[in-house]
């Protein structure tokens, strides 16, 4: 059966990369009725945020990837916390330390510093050859050390990815791994492939930085007689051609682009696109169409530049395709937020947006008529195009509101237009700006009408009366 994983550590929101990594897991194990794994890779914990688990967990959740084993569902492969699972790690190394493929390692951090500061491009084995008697001794003292993989020092390996091809790296190229720090806990290098092989893990999906490691990987299940996985090395996504995108840099994260207003299955489907050419043309598709789609062969060797406006578009598409119920209770959010308490019909509101925003965040612009109508610039009836300005308002804020006041809005505002020898686009421009006080509205003034209902419309069209007096 294929299994998958995604192990992300714990520092913080899920990395948009991060995301696409999980992604392309979950669907290559859906793909093959397989089984998808969440492992949470916190040996560094120095660099742990609280609360990390928890976003991690929550933004899976949203993005429809669920996950088969893992914390909180549990499974037969656990615990799937690496700080869960030290003593698993100091058994293996001991193992590898017998073989012969690690070595205990006492050197400082001062030594080190020295070694590299005299031209040292890596650790130099000094302590490879410590006798056992002394290595006891030391460990007796009390005396920190670390558990370091013996890397050969001559020769190549090539292994084969399933993206790049065949891989070859020089040995003189790599260095001796700590596989276990001083605080007894292991580090990723060591950690990833003793959980892969315990977890049962096929097929192995990261990111390309770890392309040239992976022969230090091997060695490892070389060493303790275990079946490599199958390599997917994934190519970096970039905010443009120089740049990746960088949780370091402030690049945003999957529930920045929530709070930005995106839906959470429009940014899936914008990110299984970085990197992956489903070869039908089509750019959106369902979760169940991604699964189906996704093969390796359609996996690229060059990086993609991510494309905010482009994932706008997107999710544009899927605005439009919610119910109005769907999008009327999405956008209470930015309502409370925004505009609230306004006396309005919020759910006419949403008829009126959502064939308006790309994002739900454009609620905020496309609604800022609701603010507009206090005090608001008379001369905004002004208007080049429509040739009208404050003196046409005034000859013809009586019969705006007489129209308002009859039956059919839209027919006595063509009328007022035929009896004034006026354009229907004169009148409805100063109708609007006397009812908003806006230049911009979605709909015009009969929408307005019924968005804020006739009496707060005769209301605000008598104020404006005044004020043009």
């Amino acid at each position: 059966m294929v299994r998958t994983r995604f192990a992300p550590s714990p520092t913080g929101y899920l990395h948009i990369g991060g995301l696409r990594t999980a992604l392309y897991a979950y669907l290559f194990a859906k793909k093959h009725n397989g089984k998808f794994i969440l492992r949470i890779e916190d040996t560094d914990q120095t660099r742990e945020v609280d609360g990390a688990v928890d976003i991690i967990i929550s933004a899976l959740n949203k993005a429809g990837i669920n996950y088969d084993e893992g914390p909180i569902v549990g499974g037969d492969h656990g615990p799937y916390v690496q700080s869960e699972r030290k003593d698993i790690y100091l058994k293996y190394a001991a193992q590898l330390i017998k073989s012969g493929d690690a070595y205990y390692c006492f050197c400082s951090k001062d030594r080190l510093a020295e070694i590299h500061e005299k031209g040292a491009t890596k650790y130099d084995k000094h302590c490879l050859h410590l006798s056992e008697t002394e290595i006891q001794d030391r460990i007796a003292r009390g005396e920190p050390y670390v558990i370091r993989q013996n890397i050969p020092e001559t020769g190549t390996h090539t292994y084969h990815d399933e993206v790049f091809g065949d891989v070859t790296v020089d040995y003189k190229d790599l260095e001796d791994n700590i596989l276990i720090k001083s605080d007894g806990m292991p580090t990723y290098n060591f950690a990833n492939v003793i959980d892969d092989h315990l977890m049962g893990i096929t097929h192995c999906i990261r990111g390309v930085e770890y392309l040239m490691s992976t022969p230090k990987y091997n060695l490892l299940y070389d060493a303790l007689g275990w079946e490599r996985p199958v390599y997917i090395h994934l190519q970096p996504i970039m905010r443009d051609s120089q740049h990746k995108l960088s949780k370091r840099d402030g690049d945003a994260g999957f529930e920045d682009f929530l709070k930005k207003g995106f839906l959470p299955h429009a940014i899936v489907n914008y990110i299984a696109l970085l990197g992956w050419n489903p070869k039908n043309n089509c750019e959106k598709m369902s979760m169940a169409e991604l699964i189906n789609s996704f093969s390796i062969d359609g996996l690229q060797k060059s990086s993609s530049i991510f494309d905010e406006t482009k994932m706008r578009w997107l999710n544009s598409l899927y605005i439009k395709e919610l119910s109005a119920e769907e999008f009327h209770n999405a956008a209470q959010p930015y309502y409370a937020e925004y505009y609230p308490d306004k006396n309005i019909d919020y759910k006419y509101l949403s008829e009126l947006l959502q064939s308006r925003c790309e994002v739900l965040a454009d609620i905020k612009e496309r609604a800022a008529f609701l603010d507009a109508f206090d005090n608001f610039d008379l001369e905004l009836f002004v208007n080049k195009k429509w040739k009208t300005d404050r003196a046409m308002a005034k000859s013809l804020i009586d019969d705006c509101i007489k129209a308002t006041e009859s039956a059919d809005l839209g027919a006595a505002l063509e009328t007022l237009a035929v009896d004034r020898g006026l354009k229907k686009g004169q009148v409805l421009w100063i109708y609007r700006i006397a009812l908003t006080g806006a230049a911009a509205t979605p709909g015009g003034g009969e929408e307005m009408v019924k968005l804020f209902g006739k009496n707060e419309a005769l209301r605000r069209l008598k104020a404006v009366k005044d004020r043009l007096k």
